[in-house]
């Protein structure tokens, strides 16, 4: 008869989809391969890809990994078996009443419980597409690879300030995972939250830990691995002068007056990496700042970086964008297709008039990124204002858009969203624009040393 923590794992048969379709364990091998859509830049994303690599987990058709949605037994059981394909037979075949032999993951939930990661309930059901728990989860690892349990098991456990409420079937589980280094816990190293129930992102960060090599380096941040010996952080530092390629993932190109500034989001176009090669800032980072005159031109200054989900204090700046265009250019409606454009600009596009067709872009508002005018290529202007919500800053010169003509746009957005019906034609005053190249202009480089914690 399975002991307490057999019986723990059979609840931690965590897969990632249901009704056949294997999201975290074994679908479309191309799916594994590729880069998932929303893992970029978050705390387990070195981990996910490298299980992807490998075909122990895998993501959604749609491209995504859905790091934060729940994983069932089933799942689990499925992701166990490509983990640890050699895993020896401990216990004889199991038939459960709640998995007939048709059920996509049968022969996953054999072999899971045969092999004493995973058990049963009593009445002989399996429970298959139930989620999983963090706590099942990592007892059904020490269970199955047979960890040795530590000579202190409350001791292991009181490095947890939720210890209390590890269930008593699996403390001795959890102890033993531990002491291995399997445990992960994200964001507080310090809480096991063991009755929450474990996400896609956690599950993978626990097989990574099971499947690292020794004297591996591990692919979850050490911070959040229970059981790591920690001294004090490992500071990295970035020396000014360092480069940091960046990017405008919004549009094609920056256009604004020469006297504006506004406030814009950046990603990192590649990994930011020390001397030693360890990488202080991953790519896809975001860098927060805003564009302001400099010097004739325009140039991005920025403030903030975020890593892992950790906002940090950075100084640095692009070169200073000398690119500069004649709104008067009849050329000019070429720039601003695929554009993201600043208020100023947007209020005096008056050579944008008379009976033109444009494609307009996105308006900066001076802090965020404001609304897009929704328009097709070729569409009229005029219908274009009508019919679309605005940014406030431009509907002071929306009737530039179109001419001499005087328009009433239906609605603005002001602050934050909030509509107001405005008139009137304004005669621009813009003539002079800034145009930025968004994949080429906007490379940073620190002004100051960066230091970052490990």
């Amino acid at each position: 008869m399975p002991n307490l923590a057999q019986r723990s794992l059979a609840v931690v048969s965590c897969g990632l989809m249901s009704s056949g379709t294997l999201a975290l364990g074994a679908a479309v091998p191309a799916q594994a391969q590729s880069r998932f859509t929303d893992t970029q830049g978050i705390w387990a994303q070195a981990c996910i890809d490298h299980l992807a690599s490998r075909n122990i987990i895998s993501g959604y058709p749609d491209g995504t990994f859905r790091p934060f949605a729940a994983v069932t037994r089933a799942e689990y059981a499925a992701m166990l078996g490509k983990a640890f394909p050699n895993a020896p037979v401990v216990r004889a075949p199991s038939t459960f009443n709640d998995v007939p032999s048709t059920f996509w993951a049968a022969s996953a939930i054999q072999n899971a419980t045969r092999t004493g990661f995973l058990s049963g309930y009593p009445g002989n059901v399996f429970q298959p597409n139930q989620n999983i728990p963090r706590v099942q989860a990592i007892v059904a690892l020490a269970s199955g690879l047979q960890y040795p349990t530590p000579p202190s098991v409350e001791g292991v456990l009181a490095q947890f300030n939720d210890a209390a409420a590890i269930p008593a079937y699996g403390r001795t589980g959890v102890a033993a995972a531990t002491a291995k280094q399997v445990v992960v816990n994200y964001p507080n190293v310090q809480f096991l939250n063991p009755n929450q129930l474990a996400t896609r992102a956690d599950i993978a960060a626990f097989l990574c830990q099971a499947t690292r090599a020794p004297g591996a380096q591990a692919l979850v941040p050490t911070q959040y691995i229970a059981g790591v010996r920690t001294t004090s952080p490992t500071a990295i530092t970035l020396p000014a002068g360092q480069q940091i390629p960046a990017r405008f993932p919004d549009a094609e190109r920056i256009v604004l007056s020469p006297n504006e500034t506004v406030a814009i989001r950046l990603v990192t176009a590649a990994d930011v990496r020390d001397s030693q090669g360890r990488v202080v800032i991953p790519v896809g980072s975001e860098i927060f700042g805003q564009i302001q005159p400099a010097e004739g031109g325009s140039q991005f200054v920025a403030n903030t970086v975020v890593i892992n989900n950790r906002q940090l204090p950075i100084a640095a700046n692009s070169q200073v964008i000398r690119t500069i265009r004649d709104a008067r250019d009849p050329n000019i409606a070429n720039i601003f297709r695929n554009a993201a454009i600043g208020s100023a600009v947007a209020a005096g596009i008056a050579g944008l008039a008379g009976d033109r067709k444009i494609t307009p872009l996105k308006v900066l508002t001076g802090t965020v990124t404001g609304a897009a005018i929704e328009t097709n290529q070729g569409r009229p202007a005029t219908s274009i204002i009508r019919d679309t919500l605005i940014g406030a800053a431009v509907a002071a010169g929306a009737s530039a858009v179109i001419g001499d003509r005087k328009i009433t746009p239906e609605k603005v957005i002001t602050g934050a969203a909030a509509g107001a019906t405005i008139g009137g034609v304004i005669d621009p005053a813009v003539q002079r624009l800034v145009v930025v190249d968004a994949n080429m202009d906007l490379g940073l480089t620190l002004t100051q040393p960066f230091t970052v914690s490990q």
